[in-house]
């Protein structure tokens, strides 16, 4: 892994306009990412986690100019890509790619899932199209799909199996950068494993560099290198992999960590339960956005914004009080 970053992003925020009305006039915002500031080095695979609705996935869609960015900056090879116009991105496009969610509505249903895997080749007009074919039919076959599917169409398919054709349509283009959103979290779990050993063989094949969207903290660890926290469209906590699941310093890192099972029979987690709703990010609390559910809040919590600050060496936390509650193993 190398010490350059490949992606850095400096005070992004995507804001939805909420309309009312007959005129449809702009009343208020959802602030669903606001103001954050990171890098990704190459090489990596980055771990973005938090609940439903803490901004996670917008953030992979923004960066991606799937969303076009409200305010900030994001450099892809030191190179600004916030404000590129469409024609100028397509050649950022080939080396920044994504793997959605839901393999059930990113392939479309009327292709045939060799021409998914080839357009894009033929969008950049990387190579002849015998050579785009044989490179389409590569595609397939590394992932686990012979080229007897070539010319079948979604609707045949298992998830599993739309999941590896959106993964190879995802690396037709060498992308530097894969932006994976949930890549597993509709499939089964005999299918998980599968999908995550098959991304890290293909980390290792082509060299990738993964940013990788979860709310599942079992499956980040088992494939992330470092580790993002987000709460409400803030980062809360950066750190190493081992680091964060062995020490994690924010309460809502503690709070998320202690639900995830232990695979012990003889101990388990002690169970920190947060304390009320997510807030709205329509309206999002004064101060720390986490002290209206934090178990150790204090005044100044719900006055003051903490600033992400480095607590050690590759470790950050937004927190006035990083390290201020504990979880613990307890024998059964």
């Amino acid at each position: 892994m190398s010490g350059a970053p490949l992606l850095q992003v400096r005070n992004l925020q995507k804001y939805f306009p909420i309309k009312a009305g007959v005129f449809r006039k702009i009343v208020d915002w959802v602030k669903a990412v606001d103001g954050v500031s990171f890098e990704v080095l190459s090489g990596e695979t980055l771990g973005i986690v938090g609940e439903s609705g803490c901004g996670k996935s917008t953030l992979g869609m923004t960066i991606m100019r799937l969303y076009e960015p409200t305010a900030g900056e994001v450099f892809f090879q030191g190179q600004d890509i916030s404000s590129l116009r469409p024609s100028e991105l397509k050649s950022i496009r080939r080396n920044i790619q994504m793997i959605f969610q839901d393999p059930f509505t990113s392939l479309d249903p009327r292709m045939h899932i060799g021409s998914i895997v080839e357009e894009g080749m033929k969008v950049h007009h990387i190579a002849s199209l015998s050579e785009i074919r044989r490179r389409a039919l590569d595609l397939l076959e590394k992932v686990g799909l012979g080229a007897e599917y070539f010319s079948r169409y979604p609707h045949e398919f298992s998830g599993g199996q739309r999941q590896r054709i959106g993964i190879a349509r995802a690396l037709a283009l060498n992308p530097r950068l894969v932006v994976a959103d949930e890549p597993v979290s509709s499939l089964d779990v005999s299918v998980r494993s599968q999908i995550l050993n098959l991304l890290k063989d293909l980390k290792r094949d082509y060299q990738l560099t993964y940013i990788f969207i979860s709310h599942d903290l079992a499956v980040v660890r088992q494939i992330c290198n470092r580790v993002m926290v987000m709460y409400l469209g803030k980062i809360v906590e950066i750190a190493d992999g081992d680091a964060f699941f062995s020490s994690p310093s924010h309460p809502y890192s503690v709070a998320l960590i202690s639900a995830v099972p232990v695979p012990d029979p003889d101990y388990e987690v002690k169970r920190i339960i947060l304390s009320g709703d997510v807030p709205s990010p329509i309206n999002p609390p004064q101060g720390c956005r986490f002290h209206t559910r934090c178990p150790v809040a204090q005044d100044v919590c719900s006055e003051v914004e903490p600033a992400l600050e480095e607590i050690e060496e590759n470790h950050w936390v937004a927190c006035h009080f990083p390290g201020s509650l504990s979880w613990e193993r307890i024998p059964r």
